[in-house]
């Protein structure tokens, strides 16, 4: 599937992302849609804008959000909504009782909306990255509201908030399917520092407490439960490895021996919940593109092989856009900018003939025609360059958010 980068936050200098405007997304979902099936993506991830629906409390104005809804239905196209991309209406507090109630109260809307349009069973992943976005916004500062050591107080706020959605999802469509998106990390200690490995440990096990708490197996006062934790999104990039306790030039690269390859972290994950599982986002920037997604599709094949079932993979961001920070052209997508006038977007060669080969590929393994062979034998080194490269860029960019 493709997934459209749609984030809402606001900046540390008070500016609010759009990033769905900022692709013109919002403009030409239809065509944006179309393009994703012509080159064999038959579902998608998108998002609502929230901050647009609700300016009002409990007053909600779907302008922005029915021609992208309209579109996937007219296209035949599978989408899993996000109701939260990291931005909420003005002048509610992120930490107060009223937002878990001012959110639940949008996700029941939506639903009911959904509902009314004769979308059949929605997917919808109710807040993106708990674990995350707890971290970036609750403990280091980085993201809206930009708050330290309040890391543990908003990860328990958002599973609230999320239980609440879910279950008011539910009382219209029982059938509705709740994602839960977060990344999967490795942490390991430094290798000239051994006595922190239980530390580097716990670091690594607290991926799985967003999840924990929704299925209600910690923390089971904060309304979660097993039903609740029905599908399990992984998002997976190449930093998402490095030494506790991390900072600079502490990101594991894929030549290191203690990097871990995906696969054994999508079975870690399935082993744990046994719940339907896919790569919510995965992607990298540039040249790599086309490598990364050998790397990754090889990868999600060993997994299944290796008896994972994993139900999907998503190209995130399927569209290049404008960074966060400088609004420098990312190009990670494999669509570019659009046309102002026809919506019309060049396509990047390498990564569609890419794409094109692995889907194939994939075809001839879930069909049973051909059995998996485990083709990665690429030197790690391409891997390593594309890791630094994106960790340098990722370094930069939290230090401008700052």
């Amino acid at each position: 599937m493709g997934g459209f980068e749609c984030s809402t936050h606001r900046l540390a200098n008070g500016r609010r992302l759009d990033m769905l405007a900022a692709s013109q997304h919002d403009r030409f979902a239809a065509k944006d849609y179309r393009l994703l099936q012509q080159y064999g993506m038959e579902a998608a991830r998108d998002a609502l804008r929230w901050h647009l629906i609700e300016r009002r409390p409990g007053v909600y104005n779907w302008a922005s959000f029915l021609p992208m809804l309209r579109a996937a239905r007219e296209m035949g196209m599978q989408v899993i909504w996000d109701l939260f991309h990291y931005g909420w209406p003005e002048g509610l507090d992120l930490f107060a009782p009223e937002f878990v109630e001012r959110f639940a109260a949008f996700a029941r809307a939506f639903a009911v909306l959904v509902s009314e349009e004769g979308m059949g069973v929605p997917f919808v992943v109710p807040i993106n990255e708990i674990s995350f976005f707890s971290w970036a916004a609750g403990e280091s500062g980085i993201l809206n509201p930009f708050c330290r050591g309040r890391g543990a107080e908003l990860k328990r706020q958002l599973v609230r908030a999320t239980v609440a959605a879910a279950r008011e999802m539910r009382k219209v469509n029982a059938a509705t399917r709740i994602c839960v998106v977060d990344p999967v990390i490795n942490v390991v200690c430094r290798r000239d520092h051994p006595e922190d490995a239980l530390h580097a440990e716990a670091y690594r096990q607290s991926q799985f407490e967003g999840w924990d708490m929704i299925a209600g197996w910690r923390e089971p006062e904060l309304g979660g439960s097993p039903d609740l934790l029905d599908v399990i999104g992984v998002n997976y990039y190449i930093h998402n490895q490095w030494c506790y306790p991390g900072g600079h030039s502490s990101m594991i690269a894929p030549s290191d021996p203690r990097y871990r390859h995906v696969r054994w972290m999508l079975a870690e994950v399935y082993e744990r919940y046994r719940r339907p599982l896919f790569l919510a986002e995965t992607g990298i920037e540039d040249e790599m593109r086309p490598v990364w997604l050998r790397y990754i599709v090889n990868e999600t094949a060993a997994a299944i092989s290796l008896g994972t079932p994993v139900e999907g993979l998503c190209l995130y961001p399927i569209l290049n856009h404008p960074g966060w920070e400088d609004a420098r052209h990312c190009y990670n997508g494999l669509f570019d900018y659009a046309n102002h006038e026809t919506g019309a977007r060049e396509v990047y060669l390498p990564l569609a003939t890419e794409l094109a080969y692995q889907g194939h590929r994939m075809e001839g393994i879930l069909s049973g025609r051909e059995s998996f062979v485990d083709s990665w034998t690429m030197d790690d080194a391409t891997l390593d360059w594309a890791a630094h490269v994106q960790e340098e860029r990722t370094d930069l960019s939290r230090k401008e958010a700052r």
